[in-house]
């Protein structure tokens, strides 16, 4: 899997992720800790606010954003997404009004949704082999589940000894850090691209072209199994640990971390399994097991189960959504052409995204409505009309795909 680290520029981009992410990782412990100072016991709901302004960002910015700096340089996008999240973290500190922190939120979020999607697009330019890229998804992967790990502790030891406020400033350092690798990185070159139309046409490219390929239409249906998954792990663990168990804070990072380790399994397994196995049979594999996993969580919230069973279905769940979101940057590369590639990868990072405006509701409002077992059972029935809809919409036949964005952006 580190053989990839041979390509020089591969490596500057892999570490430039890695410091973003942990500043991003420091940014919400911080944004956390900001909004109890604002808001006091109505913390949740800024925050809960805040989240939502995340996702409208990530899902209408997105597209609109990537069809602007389309015949921009790409090294000059991802310095400037980077150096605006730096300005916006460095003032964050500073703002004494709730409304204040949506509009730096929306802003800070909107730069990110610009920087993700360019960011994604060019690792298959960097690593042109399958085999490479694929060892780069393992290790993309891997840097998104020990951030989750490493960024509380890191937060947790800096607060120690210092005020929540000089995390923006880490928060900083992380974006600047990671725009000065980008730097001087030595990119290839990407040819211009060609007239696509007007503003509007641009935009919607990536999802008509999700919309007229099968392995993408199915994928759009497996964003839905890994959002309705990963909603339940997200915003219901505390409840499981802290509620249900009768645990300790230390409970909940325990369960978090279980949830991804299962994932790091599978990014440590996949680049050697998806060698001798198809991608949509790894993915739909995937996909099976989280409705398992959530039918699983429903009967332990509604009938009692020890605590070690509860952990072992954070596995199965953190092993399910990996098997999804690991192998799906590989269904892109192999759909997009160099005219289309930023709209593709852009459509994927909008839409996976749009899918959590409805399970972040249904695992938080039907959970503290009617209770444990009956969002899960809710989200295990949005996983089963997903997993059924990627098997209809991509069929065995459709499995390797050959390149059709071009004839979509005529």
């Amino acid at each position: 899997m580190f053989s990839v680290f041979r390509h020089t520029a591969y490596r500057n981009l892999f570490t430039a992720q890695v410091v973003a992410l942990l500043g991003t990782g420091l940014l919400t412990v911080a944004l956390g800790l900001l909004a109890f100072d604002l808001a006091g016991d109505r913390a949740g709901a800024v925050l809960g606010t805040a989240l939502t302004i995340k996702m409208i960002a990530y899902v209408f910015v997105a597209p609109v954003m990537a069809a602007l700096v389309e015949r921009l340089p790409r090294k000059g996008v991802l310095v400037g997404a980077d150096l605006v999240r730096a300005v916006i973290a460095l003032g964050l500190p500073f703002v004494d009004q709730v409304w204040q922190v949506y509009v730096l939120v929306f802003l800070l979020q909107s730069a990110s949704a610009t920087f993700t999607p360019a960011f994604q697009a060019l690792i298959p330019v960097v690593l042109p082999e399958e085999k490479d890229y694929t060892k780069a998804l393992s290790l993309s992967r891997l840097a998104y589940d020990v951030e989750s790990l490493v960024s509380p502790l890191l937060a947790a030891a800096l607060l120690s000894v210092l005020s929540f406020s000089n995390l923006f400033l880490g928060t900083m350092l992380g974006f600047l850090a990671s725009a000065v690798l980008v730097l001087i990185t030595r990119l290839p070159r990407i040819p211009a691209a060609g007239n696509q139309g007007s503003l509007l046409h641009r935009t919607t490219l990536g999802s008509r072209i999700f919309l007229r390929n099968p392995s993408l239409r199915g994928l759009m249906a497996l964003n839905l199994v890994v959002a309705a998954a990963t909603a339940m792990v997200l915003v219901n663990t505390v409840v499981y640990a802290r509620d249900l168990f009768d645990g300790t804070n230390t409970d909940v990072a325990l369960a978090l971390a279980v949830y991804g380790a299962g994932s790091m399994l599978v990014a440590f397994l996949a680049p050697r399994i998806l060698e001798r196995v198809a991608d949509r049979t790894f993915m739909l594999i995937g996909a099976a097991l989280l409705p398992l996993g959530l039918l699983g969580a429903a009967l332990v919230a509604g009938y009692g189960a020890p605590w070690w069973s509860f952990l072992g279905l954070w596995v199965l769940l953190g092993i399910g959504t990996s098997m999804i979101s690991m192998p799906s940057s590989r269904l892109l590369r192999r759909v997009a052409t160099d005219a289309t590639r930023s709209y593709v990868f852009t459509a994927q990072f909008s839409l996976s995204h749009a899918c959590f405006m409805l399970t972040y509701p249904v695992a938080g409002w039907v959970g503290a409505a009617a209770g444990l077992p009956a969002a899960a059972f809710v989200l295990a029935a949005i996983a089963v009309v997903g997993t059924v809809a990627a098997l209809v919409s991509w069929p065995a036949a459709a499995e390797a795909p050959a390149a059709t964005g071009a004839a979509v952006s005529r």
